[in-house]
């Protein structure tokens, strides 16, 4: 049996065990994904333990992205990034990738969602660098926008071509000639708040939220009431999973059962 798994510090709100067991029993492939949660300073260590322990790979959340990278091989796209969520303990050193960034572009993908013109990322944390990077490398111009502009600035000057970094007022003027908006905060999480003002949003936008609880939130009842396409954060949240799957195994994996299981438990 081949054992994956995912750390994280807290690790039991997570959907990813079920989402990943879902595609292991429609592909009848005899694998298990289990939970670590190790300390919070002990990143690498769990890294080097599963590769002990013979996992076969390994999806990476908070706080940990960051930490892992001095326990594997980073492809050139998580090195960019400058973060890691999954390992794949088949090469020595493991190789450490970033499959946030396919989420993004494949959950536009799925949607039917043409990638070109502009894109506004807002935020500029972990999951923001994962789209500002996916996005241009996709050869939008990348307009990212951050409550601290210094650190919008600095992700610009990371994703390189004509990427600007702004602060959040500017963002009408921005989407007023945008094709994709991407909330990359965790703005409207916990409260029914969106971090774009809706008198902003219009029809030509496709608006991914990267938060997934709620799936239904202020800033995509805003879009949807403007006319613009709208796409919650499960859909990132499963194809993130569906590439480090495809990853691991080399098997194309089973969307729609993993999008079930993940809907299911969100």
């Amino acid at each position: 049996m081949d054992v994956y798994g995912l750390i994280g510090n807290p690790v039991g709100h997570s959907v990813s065990p079920p989402m990943h067991e879902a595609a292991y029993e429609a592909l009848d492939v005899d694998a298990r994904y289990v939970t670590f949660e190790p300390a919070a300073d002990a990143g690498a260590a769990a890294v080097e333990a599963a590769a002990e322990l013979g996992l076969r790979g390994l999806n990476v959340t908070i706080p940990f992205k960051q930490d892992v990278l001095a326990a594997v091989e980073p492809a050139p796209l998580a090195e960019r990034i400058g973060a890691v969520n999954t390992v794949d303990f088949g090469t020595d050193p493991p190789t450490g990738y970033n499959t946030d960034a396919a989420g993004v572009t494949r959950a536009f993908a799925h949607h039917d969602v043409a990638l070109s013109g502009t894109a506004v990322v807002v935020g500029a944390g972990g999951a923001g660098r994962a789209a500002a990077v996916a996005l241009a490398d996709e050869g939008l111009s990348v307009r990212v926008a951050n409550r601290t502009e210094s650190t919008a600035h600095d992700l610009a000057d990371l994703v390189g071509g004509d990427a600007t970094g702004h602060g959040l007022d500017e963002l009408p003027e921005l989407l007023a000639s945008a094709e994709c908006l991407v909330n990359a905060t965790s703005v409207g999480m916990e409260e029914d708040r969106s971090p774009v003002p809706a008198e902003a949003l219009h029809g030509d936008l496709a608006v991914l939220d990267a938060v997934y609880a709620p799936l239904e939130t202020r800033l995509l009842r805003d879009a949807a009431a403007a006319g613009a396409t709208t796409i919650d954060g499960g859909w990132m949240l499963l194809f993130q999973g569906v590439e480090a799957f495809e990853r691991w195994t080399g098997a194309d994996a089973p969307v729609e059962a993993m999008n079930r299981a993940l809907r299911a438990h969100l």
